[in-house]
């Protein structure tokens, strides 16, 4: 497994803690997705159960442990994830049993003597009920075991459960940095920049949208929303078309897309007619951030049980007059 360079100096200073034996048993790694944090979580989980560690804290690969943790069935590294429904389908929230059962078998003896992980993830996604029975185990540890909560929206955390962990942020790296990692795996040139821009710098989505059709899905959401402002598409229509997605990756785009917008608008910069992603022909700053804001929130509903193509046409019945 391979750390992401804009992680190591993360990956140094718990090394150094690891050293002084000074290693906190709550951790929080927080950030966006695509910066790295899980794979960050894997290897230090396996770090801190590897029989014989180099010298630069990594795990060896080859001792019994290390072989445990890649076949998925080391005792002592307990993984607490979205749970099956009845009907087969990933639940959308970790549950109050969840984290009493963990509490459970973090109680128990270290099967292999040593330590005890617990990676949690997404923490972000714990309900009311399940945050308060996860912070009786943080207020309780149990001597010899680390819990690892990974958060892509550390702020959706109850701010009790913050405060008991040692926080490791995940921040996007400089654009040099990220696109040598994006051209290490075979994404350089136009494709890496045009990807990496509309990320907002963050690599891995970069990498995850050049290798995909996410960019094309961008240019059409840009097209779209010009189109609506122009009065060439109907909002029922485009509402229709976006809410057959499964994934809420068009609201993503137009989000940004608004916000690139009025980012533009702020410092003053006139887009050209007819560029590319040019939107509108004018801006109203403060309707255009409302409405960045409103694309937001629809991300949000669409996560609870209300109907896609209803929430989406109100969102893009907005767009005109935000943007026109």
């Amino acid at each position: 497994m391979t750390l992401a360079p804009w992680n190591l100096d993360a990956w140094n200073s718990l090394g150094e803690r690891r050293r002084r034996g000074a290693l906190p048993h709550a951790i929080l790694l927080a950030g966006p997705a695509g910066l790295g944090k899980r794979e960050f979580a894997d290897e230090f989980a396996c770090a801190l159960l590897c029989e014989s560690p180099g010298a630069d804290g990594r795990a060896c690969g080859n001792c019994r442990a290390c072989r445990l943790v890649a076949a998925g069935t080391h005792p002592d590294l307990v993984r607490v994830s979205f749970e099956l429904r009845d009907d087969g389908k990933p639940r959308t929230e970790l549950t109050v049993d969840q984290m009493r059962a963990l509490s459970e078998r973090l109680a128990l003896t270290a099967q292999f003597g040593g330590a005890q992980i617990a990676l949690i993830d997404p923490a972000d996604a714990m309900n009311h009920a399940a945050s308060n029975a996860l912070l009786k185990t943080l207020e309780e540890p149990t001597p010899g075991t680390i819990i690892v909560l990974l958060a892509d929206h550390p702020a959706r955390l109850p701010a009790t459960i913050r405060s008991r962990c040692q926080r490791i942020e995940f921040r996007v790296p400089e654009a040099k940095l990220a696109l040598q990692w994006l051209a290490a795996q075979g994404v350089d040139g136009k494709q890496a920049a045009d990807a990496l821009a509309a990320s907002d710098g963050n690599p891995g989505l970069a990498l995850d949208w050049a290798r995909g059709d996410a960019m094309q899905l961008r240019g059409e959401v840009a097209r779209d929303l010009r189109e609506l402002n122009a009065g060439v598409a109907a909002a029922y229509d485009v509402a229709q078309r976006w809410s057959r997605d499964e994934s809420d990756l068009r609201l993503r785009f137009a989000a940004a897309l608004a916000q690139q917008q009025g980012r533009a608008q702020a410092q003053a910069a006139s887009m050209q007619a007819g560029g590319p992603l040019a939107l509108t022909r004018t801006v109203d700053l403060v309707k255009l951030t409302l409405w960045f804001d409103r694309a937001n929130r629809t991300r949000d509903l669409l996560r609870g049980p209300i109907r896609p193509e209803l929430a989406m046409l109100e969102l893009l019945t907005a767009w005109t007059a935000a943007a026109g």
